[in-house]
């Protein structure tokens, strides 16, 4: 059972309902942005019990034909049918980065 506030480690990226959070997460920033970002995988998840639920999910998606991290942080009430993407960027990994060059 997760801890009132505490951020918990998920553990289950292939949770079809975490899936349908990464791919509205990727729609409402192409929206927002006007990018055409494709959703691949959710990579990892962790979650945090609030009024509601608060989902931080790091996902793989296409840029063109480029593999990029990105961080969304998505706000669910399920007993509302209300979900709100507060948070997308990507991700910034110096490592991955410099071995890349």
């Amino acid at each position: 059972m997760a801890k009132l506030g505490g951020i918990q480690d998920k553990g289950n990226e292939n949770d079809l309902h975490i899936e349908s959070l990464a791919r509205f997460a990727v729609g409402e920033h192409n929206k927002k942005e006007n990018a055409v970002l494709q959703f691949v995988k959710v990579v990892k998840v962790k979650e945090q019990v609030v009024a509601g639920t608060v989902y931080y999910i790091t996902l793989e998606v296409l840029d063109g034909d480029k593999k990029k991290l990105y961080e969304a942080k998505v706000w669910e009430k399920a007993w509302l049918n209300f979900k709100e993407v507060q948070e997308f960027h990507p991700v910034v990994d110096d490592s991955a980065q410099s071995s890349a060059n």
